[in-house]
């Protein structure tokens, strides 16, 4: 069995005429059926077979969001051979090292991303390139080109021994603590993360889900969008270029969407919009949110202009299952705080140091058990044997259970600061902070300090405008927090460092500064 069941399935099963249903969609633009997705997928697989490719065999996606991006995917599984899929906001030196970790034999992108790839494409394992043409452009000389119904034969593919166990797909994390790690799905991983999905929020057939991020990101293409195809729903792709939120609100309601994905800053967008309206988005009865806490006037406003919506916030990794917890709507005033309750077939635990089990209340490591945690690190012994024990992903989030069950994050643990024999949680700190109106962006981290070891430092982004100073900072904190717990320095920045997937990178907060002369260090006592 494979991941290729999905267009098996849903293929075999249906009639002629369910077979015509739209299983996937681009915005306001080419659809494919269940039939048309499981025969262009069978030609993408014999075409690569034909090329050589094998069990095993890495095949790199570098696309935008497309429907050929699901047709190679399938196509990938469906001959057993691992998909390997790069971020295209990616660097040209991080797409080589991706690319060399991962042993890419090969890469298929999008005409439009040939440039990076242009300086680095003879350092690479890479055998054969395959461009993808976008409108007139033209394929770099170094590279085939493949156009959908011209790649290869669309016969059933030849069966082979795959088994669900067998690795179908790296991703590489997104790297806020340095180099990123590929992080191996195996295709019972995915199914099972998919059949969670589908028994924790009821998908049928009926369901027509849309993603808003891009399918290079578990966020995309595993949460939400593999459980509606698992279930015979509609899948509604977005562009992954000029993100405008009142262009994808016009979407929602054209195809009548019932469930999506939207990250915080959408939403913060969407409230923000001069045209909100004009939407009524009847038929949306979910929005399902994560990556970062959203802000609990945020949750007002939508149930406001919004009563028949009701907003899931979820929490989780992509090594250690993407969403492993999650906050009902019903649940979300009073317990907007946390991220909710594990999944179906879930289980998580707070431990120490020692990985032993902490009691209600206390803050420790959270560590996730479900057959949707990766199997370890892509040829990486060292980490794998650190961050897995014994079925469990030891996620490097802190976190506490409170006696209803309900889990709250704490901050990553690298994050802690240990000041004056304190332990200070950013999380805390971030959330109050995040509360204040001259405030857009807030970053906490621990810097040197002689007296404390470490002391509490605010990386700001000012709203336009704001007048704030280090001293406004610092009083509201004392406002609203232990004194102990008050930014001993606070830095004003135009922007934070960020991952392409939007994290923040606090490893390089830390470096810039951990130098900071003696004299800055202010407010001791």
């Amino acid at each position: 069995m494979d991941i290729g069941l999905i267009t098996r399935k849903m293929a075999n099963s249906l009639s002629t005429e369910q077979g015509a249903k739209i299983a996937i969609k681009e915005e306001r633009g080419r659809a494919w059926s269940y039939s048309e997705l499981h025969s262009i997928s069978n030609a993408y697989a014999n075409k690569l077979r034909d090329m050589g490719v094998q069990k095993g065999d890495r095949v790199g996606i570098l696309l935008y969001n497309c429907l050929e991006y699901f047709g190679l995917y399938f196509a990938v599984a469906k001959i057993g051979a691992i998909a390997v899929r790069l971020n295209f906001r990616l660097t040209s030196s991080e797409l080589e090292y991706a690319i060399n970790d991962s042993e890419t034999k090969v890469l298929c992108f999008h005409s439009t991303l040939a440039n990076e790839l242009e300086g680095i494409h003879d350092k690479t394992s890479v055998e054969k390139y395959i461009c993808l043409l976008n409108d007139n452009e033209a394929k770099p000389q170094w590279a085939d080109s493949w156009r959908t119904l011209e790649s290869g034969s669309t016969e059933e593919v030849e069966e082979i021994d795959i088994k669900l166990s067998d690795p179908v797909m790296l991703m590489y994390t997104s790297g806020t603590t340095g180099r990123p790690k590929g992080a191996i799905w195996t295709h019972d991983t995915t199914l099972w993360f998919s059949t969670m999905q589908s028994l924790k929020w009821n998908f049928t057939e009926r369901q027509i889900g849309m993603t808003t991020g891009p399918l290079y990101h578990v966020g995309a293409m595993e949460d939400i969008g593999l459980p509606v195809l698992l279930m015979g729903g509609t899948l509604i792709i977005t562009k992954s270029q000029g993100f405008q939120i009142e262009r994808i609100l016009a979407v929602i309601e054209e195809e009548r969407v019932t469930d999506c994905f939207l990250f915080p800053f959408m939403i913060y967008d969407m409230l923000n919009s001069k045209d909100l309206n004009t939407f009524s988005l009847p038929d949306l009865k979910t929005i399902y949110t994560g990556g970062d806490p959203l802000l609990p006037s945020a949750l007002e406003q939508l149930k406001e202009k919004y009563p028949h919506i009701g907003v899931v916030q979820v929490y989780g990794l992509t090594e250690g299952t993407p969403i492993a917890a999650s906050l009902d709507p019903e649940d979300a005033f009073l317990k907007g705080h946390t991220v909710g309750k594990p999944m179906p077939i879930t289980e998580i635990k707070i431990i120490d140091d020692y990985g032993v089990n902490l009691p209600v209340g206390e803050v420790g490591e959270i560590a996730i058990k479900s057959p949707a945690v990766s199997i370890g690190y892509w040829r990486n012994t060292e980490e794998t044997m650190e961050t897995f024990v014994n079925g469990w992903c030891k996620t490097g989030d802190l976190g506490v259970f409170d006696e209803e069950g309900y889990l709250s994050i704490a901050g990553r643990k690298k994050d802690m600061i240990r000041s004056g024999g304190e332990n200070i949680y950013a999380a805390e700190i971030e959330d109050i902070l995040y509360r204040h109106k001259e405030i857009k962006e807030v970053s906490i981290i621990g810097i040197p300090d002689q007296r404390f070891i470490e002391a509490v430092c605010a990386v700001i982004v000012k709203r336009e405008d704001a007048q704030l100073t280090e001293e406004d900072v610092i009083q509201y904190c004392v406002e609203h927090l232990a004194s102990f717990k008050k930014p001993k320095k606070v830095i004003f920045v135009d922007e934070l460092p960020r991952t392409p997937s939007g994290k923040i990178q606090k490893y390089l907060l830390r470096e810039t500064y951990s130098q900071l002369p003696e004299e800055v260090t202010i407010n001791d006592s």
